[in-house]
């Protein structure tokens, strides 16, 4: 074997190794979110386990993270049977997501929140449109004809995060060893919660807990929103949150 040839192979073998090396150092972040009631201490129902957790680096310099915006297929947010599926869609700042219109009539969707402002105006079943979340923020998405279909998307400047599944339980996987600021946010919880329960936390090698984290339930969402112009629906019975614009 030539030693261009040689050396060549030791080079790619120690780029590998290096390749290898990083994966080996990140960590999967684990943890346990429960909602508690003011009455006493108990974990949400199934059907309530929404929450999202994400990570930051705790000195606040987000410019040098991976990005994985482009990665895999764009999320969705379906609109079938008058509901948003998934009810809540975490992704990261700069993602595209598309909302396919799933149900023989027409939806039209929109937000008035800072996370995203967007009216998707009217289209009908069997089309899709799509949005474009560039800056950090909750967007709460509703549809200006069925008052009861709800949806939030969170957007979080950090390609660190997850949403809990129906246990409460949290994986946040390829995170590299380090000091970080953990954001929390839950449909059922007020701001001020939320931001008393981040806090700083340490990721080690290879997996990292973060325990159980308790978030409070508020006694504090009214069951009413407006439509896009501020007013009300036309009277029908409905069960939507209203959310207070932050």
């Amino acid at each position: 074997m030539s030693g261009i040839k040689q050396g060549c192979l030791l080079l790619a073998a120690a780029m590998l190794c290096g390749i290898g090396g990083a994966f080996a150092q990140s960590a999967t972040v684990k943890a346990h979110v429960v909602i508690e009631s003011h009455k006493h201490a108990s974990q949400a129902p199934p059907q309530d386990s929404n929450a999202v957790v994400w990570l930051t680096p705790a000195d606040g310099w987000t410019d040098s993270l991976p990005r994985a915006v482009n990665a895999g297929p764009r999320p969705q947010l379906v609109q079938k049977n008058k509901q948003f599926t998934p009810h809540v869609t975490a992704v990261e700042v700069g993602s595209v997501v598309d909302f396919p219109n799933h149900d023989p009539f027409f939806h039209n969707v929109f937000s008035l929140f800072n996370g995203k402002r967007f009216d998707l105006g009217l289209y009908e079943a069997g089309s899709t449109r799509s949005v474009h979340f560039d800056r950090a923020g909750i967007c709460y998405i509703f549809c200006n004809i069925h008052p009861q279909m709800s949806a939030i998307v969170v957007v979080v400047d950090t390609p660190y995060f997850a949403v809990t599944n129906k246990l409460g339980d949290v994986a946040i996987s390829n995170v590299p060893p380090g000091e970080y600021k953990m954001g929390l946010w839950d449909d059922h919880c007020t701001p001020e919660d939320l931001k008393e329960a981040s806090r700083k936390v340490t990721v080690g090698k290879d997996t990292s807990s973060l325990g159980t984290i308790r978030l409070q339930r508020s006694r504090e969402l009214v069951m009413v929103h407006p439509n896009k112009y501020g007013r009300k629906y036309d009277p029908q019975v409905f069960s939507s949150p209203v959310y207070s614009q932050p």
